[in-house]
């Protein structure tokens, strides 16, 4: 019962709908019956069912839960408004509509691009795993950039698609308050934005151990991850389908037997997780890969420079010896 009326008390609170004051309101409501329901069934003899009212919530709830569906057509805030399109892709060279290219003053000031790009994966050479903390050390946004030889970098960040004057709530997460939307962006975007602009401390680490096949088919599998989501808009999970698990799924599909681990949940510790996987930099213990994969200090430092996505690398573990197989 107690998990039940937690669970409803969640729905209220962030599905209700009205102001703020009535949707407490309603929690209020439902919490002091819900408790009286409880006391009452503990107070009867063992295993008498709750009453009828509290029933029917619970199962209208999960009525109204099954027909609440994701959307494409609200008003998004500017970061998320457009959905990332796969134009073209025979193989080895894509096109992709709808990659991020903001320059960022501030949260509120921004210029607005969104562009179109076109990629050989032929010139895959490296792929790096970005973590982004804001949140404490277990909370961090995990973000995959790969490099090509001409010196580009894409960056790929699952995220929510919030509406114009919302924020992130990791309960709202668990209660279908957001759609989901995959980004990709310029990384003087996607990673500035979060070191220079929101302060948040984002590490670098160079992945390894990968061949070229399996590099591209993990680019390959975001391209089908945003085909998914343009066709048909899906609900952010806060648990099953997040920044962190996203990766993992993905990742999973050139590599079956990956296990699962807490710390896929716990995100500000999917390095470590990485590092047990044996794919970040081998050799080097995991206390230097974290000092020199900060790289806060190197993108405030950059600024606006040309060379961004260079000058953040310096010192990273495993830069200098690539991809190459």
């Amino acid at each position: 019962m107690l998990v039940a009326a937690l669970w409803v008390s969640g729905w209220l609170a962030f599905q209700f709908p009205g102001p703020a004051w009535v949707r407490y309101g309603v929690v209020g409501a439902w919490a002091l019956f819900a408790v009286g329901t409880a006391v009452a069934v503990g107070r009867a003899r063992a295993g008498r069912w709750p009453g009828p009212v509290f029933v029917t919530v619970l199962v209208v709830t999960g009525v109204w839960w099954l027909l609440v569906a994701p959307r494409q057509d609200r008003v998004w805030a500017d970061d998320v408004a457009q959905r990332l399109k796969v134009v073209a892709f025979d193989g080895n060279h894509v096109v992709l509509d709808n990659v991020r290219n903001f320059t960022w003053r501030s949260e509120d000031d921004h210029d607005v691009r969104w562009e179109r790009r076109a990629y050989d994966l032929d010139q895959l050479r490296s792929a790096d795993l970005i973590l982004s903390y804001w949140m404490g050390p277990t909370i961090a946004h995990t973000l995959v950039s790969f490099g090509f030889a001409d010196d580009r970098y894409l960056v790929f960040s699952l995220e929510i698609r919030k509406e114009r004057g919302e924020s992130f709530s990791a309960l709202g997460g668990f209660f279908r308050k957001f759609e989901m939307t995959l980004v990709a962006s310029e990384e003087t975007d996607i990673v500035r934005v979060r070191s220079n602009v929101r302060g948040e401390d984002v590490y670098l680490y160079r992945l390894q151990g990968m061949t070229r096949e399996q590099l591209k088919g993990l680019f390959v599998s975001y391209l089908g991850e945003a085909r998914k989501l343009d066709a048909a808009p899906a609900f952010y999970n806060t648990l099953t389908s997040n920044c962190t698990t996203i990766v993992y799924e993905l990742a999973r599909q050139i590599a079956p037997g990956l296990p699962l681990d807490y710390r896929l949940l716990v995100s500000g510790y999917f390095a470590e997780y990485a590092r047990d996987l044996g794919v970040l930099t081998p050799g080097v213990p995991f206390a230097t890969l974290k000092a020199r994969g900060r790289i806060t200090e190197r993108a405030r430092a950059a600024g606006d420079a040309p060379d961004f996505s260079r000058q953040i690398r310096r010192g990273v573990p495993g830069i200098e010896q690539g991809i190459e197989p």
